[in-house]
């Protein structure tokens, strides 16, 4: 399985990092995880998957604010229920991106939206900020976002493979997936918070 991975990287590295930008549209930060383990693992770059994960994540983020710019409500009507986006949800971020609004871009990137991510996507084209500005901070935060997972992922990794017997692996396995339960925990958190403070 390396060897194929290899090959393909080497032979058609162009496919690949096309692929990659596909993916990322859908799922960056799990993918930027997942990247994180093959760069400390030397299987792949770091500058070029950061750049296609960034590319993928901001250019899947572009998508759903020109949804939201050109057919923002009727889309919400009709779809919102499926992606977890309601009338509601909209004014509420609505009420806050008049006084915020780079802000709640940029953190909504580094903290991946607590939970809003998609609604605040949205909304910025539904509440129409410019294009120029709403890519900036996007980029900005997703920059700094990307980077941190892929640091996760290869530091993980690196101490998954430094931990030779098989109780060491799997407490950090156990240490890693009740970190995560608590960041989305905490995440859950912060989100109930915001939607308190937007009613």
């Amino acid at each position: 399985m390396k060897d194929f991975f290899v090959q393909l990287l080497v032979n058609h590295q162009y496919v690949v990092y096309a692929i990659i930008i596909v993916f990322a549209c859908i799922e960056g930060p799990i993918l930027s995880i997942i990247f994180g383990t093959l760069i400390q693992a030397k299987l792949v770059d770091f500058f070029p998957i950061y750049a296609a994960l960034i590319l993928g994540d901001v250019l899947g983020d572009t998508i759903w604010y020109y949804v939201g710019y050109y057919v923002g409500h009727p889309f919400i009507k009709r779809f919102g229920k499926y992606v977890s986006v309601t009338e509601s949800k909209v004014l509420k971020i609505s009420t806050v991106f008049h006084r915020h609004k780079d802000w709640i871009i940029f953190v909504s990137k580094i903290t991946n939206g607590f939970g809003f991510s998609l609604v605040t996507l949205i909304t910025a084209g539904i509440v129409k900020i410019p294009f120029g500005r709403y890519i900036f901070f996007n980029f900005l935060g997703q920059f700094l976002w990307t980077g941190l997972l892929i640091v996760v992922g290869y530091f993980f990794s690196n101490l998954y493979t430094q931990i030779d017997n098989w109780l060491g692996r799997a407490s950090l396995l156990g240490l890693f997936i009740v970190l995560c339960f608590i960041f989305v925990g905490y995440t859950k958190y912060l989100r109930n918070k915001i939607a308190e403070s937007t009613k």
